[in-house]
């Protein structure tokens, strides 16, 4: 089959599988990963399958949503790329990627690294921040019944991966605790440039928020 044709198929499947996910984790977002991991890999030598393929299924099952089980999303991905046919070397390096894409992964030693885990990784992380970031990070909020903000509950910026998964902590907090840390945690030169400004946009609406929560104090 060739390039086109795989990459059609698995969007489908993805469009399918996500037509009811949470906003922030649903179609739209995967294809702003897709859009942004290829335009990474246009400046990195890499395998542009095995990037796009990544980038389509990384979240087609988030631990999030199926009781914090890790091994789901590989699990659905793998029997996907079965069912068309891809080499089992294509389907493995594709797992594991799912398996290391996500910011929790960082609280762990990894053993595995490629430079399509480094494209799909920085795509990813770009999603989570700047304006759209903002978005999703709310809206997950919502979804999940968290508070906005509570002046009360401090960020934990000392979080271990399980205290981590486990955090109900206000939205706001999830800014100091993942999203204001990406942009040194990217890997290519191309991600880190379009990190930036991504980044001073979060400092500047923080900076907004606070002028307007300040009447509470």
């Amino acid at each position: 089959m060739e390039h086109a044709a795989i990459i059609e198929k698995t969007s489908s499947f993805v469009k399918e599988t996500l037509k009811n996910a949470e906003g922030g984790h649903d179609w739209w977002h995967i294809y702003r990963v897709w859009v942004n991991a290829k335009r990474i890999a246009a400046d990195e030598p890499c395998n542009l399958l095995i990037v796009e393929l990544a980038a389509l299924l990384h979240d087609i099952a988030d631990s999030k949503f199926h009781g914090g089980n890790e091994e789901i999303g590989p699990e659905v991905a793998g029997k996907f790329l079965q069912s068309i046919a891809m080499d089992t070397t294509v389907i493995e390096h594709v797992q594991q990627i799912i398996r290391y894409i996500s910011f929790k992964s960082g609280f762990e030693n990894i053993s595995f690294h490629s430079k399509e885990l480094a494209i799909v990784q920085d795509a990813d992380r770009l999603d989570a921040i700047g304006a759209i970031g903002i978005a999703r990070a709310f809206s997950y909020g919502g979804f999940k019944g968290r508070e906005i903000y509570n002046p009360e509950i401090k960020p934990d910026l000392h979080l271990s991966k399980e205290a981590y998964k486990a955090s109900s902590a206000p939205s706001i907090n999830h800014f100091y605790e993942k999203l204001l840390l990406l942009k040194d945690k990217m890997n290519t030169a191309a991600g880190k440039r379009l990190a930036l400004q991504r980044h001073e946009f979060m400092e500047l609406y923080l900076k907004q928020f606070y002028s307007e929560v300040d009447i509470l104090r």
